[in-house]
């Protein structure tokens, strides 16, 4: 199984590149990047630089087609869950899915409707929550089809009620055999390693160093960026699995791993890197030479 978890996040701006805008939920102008990951491994799938603004379900449906070609191509019987909030969750997305076998978990963002018939839940739930003293987590499922949908679809609702109130919560699926409290918690919720994952691209390598004036040259630095991302995953994940390496964040692993002293000689046929004879890090990276060589 592969897990697709797909956001975006904002790329701030300071000049006048190419198909940056002015977005209101962030007060800024910016980029605002598509990120794609498998969700289990963390491992990077693409990055599309996109104009600051949300992407249509249109947008998403054209770029989800071709992952799923080449994904496909390799790997013909695997099951593919696409995993994203709220804003992801367009009738074009869950048409595109339901014709192609593939599995989502969505967001939805909630309504009159929804609330209407999450209510009963939620009314037991703050019942329960008065009663007992504590907060209260209630799971429900239910047929819903909003009116821009070509047929109902099964959305799960969360009842939950804490400290600070009611905080109710919906999710669209075309799972329908898995229970409610399975898919929002052990499925869904698990998308919030995503953010992790963007942090390492975003922070870790600056990924948002899209600078230049034109569109396709701030494309091209943030495959640069994510060639980095792969490469030191990979180095973490795969040279060093089983050490404190290999779920430490990319900052972490070039100021301890990377950024070391060395010499550098250039010879006719090759280049030598040495390394003093008391180098702290030798048994590591004999190891990694031994694993990745």
């Amino acid at each position: 199984m592969i897990i697709l978890d797909i956001d975006d996040t904002d790329d701030q701006v300071h000049g006048g590149q190419q198909l940056s805008l002015f977005n209101g939920h962030y007060d800024e102008h910016c980029y605002m990047p598509l990120h794609i990951y498998e969700g289990r491994s963390g491992k990077l799938i693409t990055t599309i630089l996109r104009p600051g603004c949300r992407p249509t379900g249109a947008q998403v449906v054209m770029i989800i087609k071709r992952l799923i070609a080449r994904i496909r191509a390799h790997w013909p019987d695997v099951k593919i869950i696409l995993r994203g909030d709220s804003h992801f969750s367009n009738p074009e997305v869950q048409d595109y899915c339901e014709g192609h076998d593939l599995f989502y978990v969505l967001g939805q963002a909630g309504n009159a409707r929804l609330n209407a018939l999450g209510k009963p839940l939620l009314e037991q739930a703050l019942i329960l929550a008065e009663d007992q003293d504590r907060s209260v987590r209630l799971f429900s499922s239910f047929a819903y089809q909003a009116g821009s949908w070509i047929c109902p679809r099964r959305i799960i609702f969360k009842a939950e009620v804490t400290a600070s109130g009611p905080n109710p919560r919906f999710v669209v699926t075309n799972l329908a055999s898995s229970q409610p409290s399975f898919i929002y918690e052990q499925i869904y919720c698990a998308r919030g390693r995503m953010e992790g994952f963007i942090k390492n691209h975003k922070n870790g390598l600056q990924s948002d160093r899209t600078s230049c004036h034109r569109f396709s040259a701030n494309q091209f630095r943030l495959f640069l960026h994510s060639a980095a991302y792969v490469l030191l995953h990979h180095l973490a994940t795969v040279g060093l699995p089983d050490t404190k390496w290999a779920t430490a964040q990319v900052d972490t692993i070039q100021k301890h791993l990377l950024k070391v002293g060395a010499r550098i000689t250039e010879l006719a046929t090759k280049i030598k890197i040495q390394f003093p004879s008391a180098f702290p890090l030798k048994d590591l990276y004999y190891r990694l030479n031994l694993t990745l060589c």
